[in-house]
């Protein structure tokens, strides 16, 4: 039977079934196991040249939701241009691949470092995706990275407050990788909860190099 958590957004997420149930038909990862995976290996790698360039912290990747096998990662390029947010340079990446290399979005899987702008989540609404993934939640946008826009502009422009969208709708469903991790209890595994805060840091670090560099960029909302 699976367990059920009843998050502070107000749904309910079938969580061990997710979470442990779904796994890389290549190495038998369970899919939390998997996602923290792609963040540290794949979306990092890329963030750190990005921010080194002038860019912000913020990456996304795609994956095959059949077997959790990587299609694209991608990190932010607002330098180039400031709707590249990383949700968007990596659609664009996604899109130059060729039919055969890329997979039907709605059989996908979008995971993003932090949880996505409304710009962003427009996007992947257009595109057609059906599950998201974030580590990041919005507070800690604001609070960690010094980065408040997201919540800003959801009070402002949408008059919603406290970043309550709806995260389980028509479309698609949001999951907040992070705190599902620590509420189903997998936080206690001692090699999860030094990786979480292993990339917690790692994430801490390029946004203190963004932070000292952002005067010198022309990224309007930095």
């Amino acid at each position: 039977m699976a367990s059920i958590i009843y998050d502070k957004h107000n749904y309910k997420f079938f969580l061990l079934d997710t979470l442990l149930l779904l796994t890389n038909s290549n190495t038998n990862q369970p899919l939390y196991i998997r996602l923290l995976d792609v963040i540290e290996n794949d979306i990092l790698p890329k963030t750190r040249k990005g921010v080194a360039a002038g860019n912000k912290v913020f990456g996304a990747a795609i994956l095959n939701s059949a077997d959790l096998s990587l299609v694209i990662a991608g990190m932010n390029q607002e330098i180039i241009n400031p709707i590249f947010h990383g949700e968007i340079a990596t659609l664009n990446s996604f899109y130059q691949l060729s039919e055969r290399e890329r997979q039907r979005t709605n059989k996908c899987i979008f995971l993003s470092t932090h949880e996505p702008c409304s710009l962003c989540l427009s996007a992947i609404t257009f595109a057609g995706f059906k599950t998201i993934y974030y580590f990041f939640a919005y507070e800690d946008t604001r609070n960690e990275f010094n980065i408040p826009h997201d919540l800003d502009i959801l009070r402002e422009v949408f008059n919603i407050d406290d970043g309550n969208y709806k995260r389980k709708n028509c479309y698609w469903t949001a999951h907040d990788l992070g705190q599902l991790i620590r509420t189903s209890g997998l936080i206690e595994k001692k090699n999860i909860s030094v990786r979480m805060a292993r990339i917690n840091q790692e994430y801490k670090k390029l946004s203190k190099v963004y932070q000292k560099q952002k005067l010198t960029r022309l990224i309007p909302l930095d």
